[in-house]
């Protein structure tokens, strides 16, 4: 696995995962950039390596807490160099049940916010989260596009 995330520009950067681990290094990667208040919208369906990622993020953090889905606590905060909450968005009806359960003061907080299944509440994520698709081509394969906050559609 072989690319670069821009330092200095917006920048759109698909890359091809082999492998869960390959799935984790790509997270982490993209962590480098992230600071407090940052928020990293996942999309991809069921299986497509959106925890894999997070769990990347969270080792670069270094949160040493095994990082698990929060289906169904639907917010799992984690302790590390900069906060990690790790959000599912699966189970809510969509951003009334995400304001309802405090998310706009989590994601404009002092950590960094992950959300699975960011497509279900699309008016509460901020203009200038980073976008990252996650695509199950075959077997372990994954298709990882990341959107760097300010990149033209």
């Amino acid at each position: 696995m072989n690319w670069t995330i821009p330092a200095d520009s917006p920048s759109e950067t698909t890359i091809v995962s082999g492998s869960p681990e390959e799935t984790v290094a790509a997270g982490e990667r993209l962590a480098g950039i992230l600071k407090p208040g940052s928020v990293v919208a996942l999309r991809g369906k069921l299986g497509a390596g959106k925890t894999c990622f997070t769990k990347g993020i969270a080792r670069f953090l270094g949160i040493e807490e095994e990082v698990t889905s929060p289906t169904y606590t639907i917010v799992s905060e984690y302790g590390g160099k900069i906060p990690l909450y790790h959000i599912d968005a699966y189970r809510l009806k969509g951003d009334d049940d995400f304001t309802a359960l405090g998310g706009e003061e989590i994601i404009f907080g002092r950590g960094v916010s992950v959300i699975e299944w960011s497509e279900r509440i699309p008016e509460s994520i901020p203009a200038g989260a980073v976008i990252v698709e996650l695509e199950i081509l075959s077997g372990e394969r994954r298709k990882i596009t990341i959107k760097i906050p300010g990149t033209k559609p």
